[in-house]
């Protein structure tokens, strides 16, 4: 028998739910919550194989409510049945250990076998979270911004930021003026400009210069 805890925040839901799933030979409803704490604490309590947890309740969320229990009750698998579809819903419950994640309108024979299976441990998806899923594991991270500039050269572009002159800069930095210069034309060719004051402006807006305190 699949012991069964369901998490809705609306009573009629959490009553459908549990009639439709009380018909089964297998399955028995132990309980019920209106809300993620609640969920929390009754599952604490009764121990069930299975939570069925929505996601959007008010105070305690599904999400948080389910990493807790993953968390405290590991022989607790928890199952969302919700009605939103979202990236961010969809990767916050997989992370926070649901084992699940269903649509509301998904048929009753497929939430049925769904919950046996989750009951087993096996991961169940709506196919439209799993293709949800599937486009955002083959879209490839973007790459984290590059700073093009050498350590020296940003010591010279933000004296250059300062004010100072080629003159200064040399005195301040301990090189040659000429060096000076051969620094700022390798910034000026690396970030496509060609004067000093654009050279700045440019580095700040791609992170490659913090701007001035």
């Amino acid at each position: 028998m699949i012991r069964i805890l369901v998490a809705d925040d609306h009573p009629i839901v959490r009553s459908g739910l549990a009639g439709l799933l009380e018909v089964e030979p297998d399955l028995t409803i132990v309980g019920e919550a209106a809300d993620g704490a609640e969920a929390v604490t009754r599952a604490t309590a009764l121990r069930p194989d299975l939570v069925l947890m929505d996601l959007r309740m008010p105070g305690v969320d599904g999400v948080s409510a389910t990493r807790t229990i993953t968390s405290t009750l590991p022989q607790t698998r928890v199952l969302v049945l919700t009605t939103y579809d979202t990236d961010d819903d969809i990767v916050h419950a997989v992370e926070a250990g649901a084992t699940g994640y269903l649509l509301k309108d998904t048929p009753r024979p497929v939430l049925v076998d769904a919950v046996r299976a989750a009951a087993r441990g096996e991961t169940v998806l709506a196919p439209p979270v799993a293709a949800r899923l599937v486009s955002r594991l083959r879209t490839p991270p973007a790459p984290p911004p590059v700073n093009p500039l050498t350590p020296r050269e940003v010591e010279v572009l933000r004296a250059v930021a300062r004010g100072l002159s080629n003159v200064q800069i040399a005195r301040e930095l301990f090189i040659g003026e000429a060096t000076v210069k051969t620094h700022l034309l390798r910034v000026f060719a690396k970030l496509g400009v060609d004067d000093r004051t654009r050279a700045v402006m440019v580095a700040m807006e791609a992170g490659a210069l913090p701007p001035p305190t």
